[in-house]
This record gives structure tokens, C-alpha cells and sequence, in this order.
């Protein structure tokens, strides 16, 4: 049993130097992530604003040929009017006149409303620009730092790995398949912690408890944490042969 315990042990010392390893990347990939989604974000509102106001280009250039057109029916029913033979003739050029001064009228209430678009598209879509352009500068530094991080320790890391691998072997199944549990449910991952001044994670433990992990002959479970409680001599061992 002192040598499943001890197994156990090199294996939580193992992965508890991973986990510092992580420690060192920080928040940097959750800070990524976030960047990412924000740029993703902010790039589809200049999209989406870039579109608009190239829609309001092509309504105005629209419009204003309407009104050009308009213009010139105008002139000409004026002109017609000149020549009619009848009221009912003049009254229909009239007619068509007012149409098309009704046409002018709302195409330039239009146009005042379009530039007042415009500007407030034009203002959003420079202010969207800018933002984009820091947050994609502030990306790359993090992206730099963080393989700046990843690169410092890859070795490291993948020495840690293969060992993981050897101390997996090492421990059995059953074993492994609960040590894993209860790690991954555990907030620090310390699955299996040594009993220093008579507690667990600071936690007091009963006088009996605490003469069964001095005697190193069978796993103790803290009643607290749910965590494996051993003797520091175990991890005096694991650190002579990981460190």
C-alpha cells in the first residue's frame, strides 16, 4: 500500500507542476478568446454599417436623378401647357405637374433624412474603425506574450507529460480512475494533499486520523475535502525525483 500511495503522490506532483506551468499563461488564452469574439464583433458592425452607407450613396445618386428628372417633366408640361386646346388638356398637364413636384418634394425630405443617416453611420463606422484597429494591435501583443509563454515551456512541459504517462502506469486503474475524479472536481486539483501540522488545506484533523496517516499503511480520505491525505514524506520523496 506505501507504494500505491507514493505512486499516487508522483503523480499528483506531477501534475501540480502542470499546473503552475498553466499558471504562467494566466488569463491570457481566456483573454484571447474574449478579444476574439469582441473583434469578431466589432468587424461585423463596420461591415454592416460600410453596407449601409453604401446603400445611402446609391439611394441618393438616386434620388437626385429623380429630381432631375422630375425637373425637366416639369419644364416640359409647362411648355405644353402653352399650346393646349382645351381645360380638360390643361387640367391633365396640371395634374402631372403636381405629381411630379409631389415627387421632388418627397425625394429632397428624403435626402435630408439620408445625410443625417450618413452622419450618424459615418461617425459609428470611424469610432467601430478605431476601436477594431486597438483591439486587433492589443490580440497580437497577447497572442506574442502567450507564445512567448507556451515556447519557455514547451520542453518543460512535455517532459512533465511523458513522465505523467510513466506514473499513470504505475498507479492501476482503479486507482487512476478515482484520482482523476476527484481532481477534476476539485477547484485546485489537489486530489492528494500532505497532512502538515495535523491538517488538511488547513483544516484540523481528529488526533486518530492523523496517527493513520503517520502510519503510511492505507489510504486516508479527509472527511472535509474528499481529498487524499498523506504524509509530507511522500512528496519529499516525489520532489527528489522530479525535481
Amino acid at each position: 500500500m506505501r507504494e500505491i500511495i507514493q505512486n499516487l503522490v508522483n503523480l499528483q506532483f506531477i501534475d501540480t507542476k502542470l499546473d503552475e506551468l498553466k499558471k504562467m499563461r494566466g488569463d491570457l488564452p481566456e483573454d484571447i478568446a474574449d478579444h476574439e469574439t469582441d473583434i469578431a464583433r466589432i468587424d461585423a458592425r463596420v461591415k454592416k454599417n460600410t453596407a449601409q452607407s453604401r446603400d445611402l450613396k446609391l439611394e441618393k445618386a438616386k434620388l437626385e436623378l429623380e429630381i432631375t428628372d422630375a425637373g425637366e417633366l416639369i419644364k416640359k408640361y409647362e411648355e405644353q401647357q402653352l399650346s393646349v386646346r382645351n381645360n380638360r388638356e390643361y387640367d391633365a398637364l396640371t395634374k402631372e405637374m403636381e405629381a411630379q413636384k409631389q415627387l421632388i418634394e418627397n425625394a429632397y425630405s428624403r435626402l435630408e433624412e439620408i445625410e443625417i443617416l450618413q452622419q450618424e453611420i459615418e461617425k459609428d463606422l470611424e469610432q467601430s474603425k478605431t476601436i477594431l484597429a486597438e483591439k486587433e494591435k492589443e490580440l497580437d501583443v497577447m497572442k506574442s506574450n502567450l507564445q512567448n509563454v507556451i515556447e519557455r515551456t514547451r520542453e518543460e512541459e512535455k517532459e512533465l507529460f511523458e513522465r505523467r504517462e510513466e506514473a499513470e502506469t504505475t498507479v492501476g486503474t482503479r486507482y487512476l480512475r478515482s484520482y482523476n475524479r476527484l481532481r477534476n472536481g476539485l477547484n485546485n486539483g489537489m486530489a492528494v494533499c500532505p497532512m502538515i501540522n495535523g491538517a488538511c488545506m488547513g483544516m484540523m484533523m481528529p488526533p486518530q486520523v492523523q496517527m493513520e496517516v503517520r502510519r503510511m499503511n492505507k489510504i486516508i480520505i479527509d472527511e472535509n475535502s474528499g481529498r487524499i491525505v498523506v504524509d509530507p514524506e511522500f512528496f519529499e520523496n516525489a520532489k527528489k525525483v522530479y525535481e
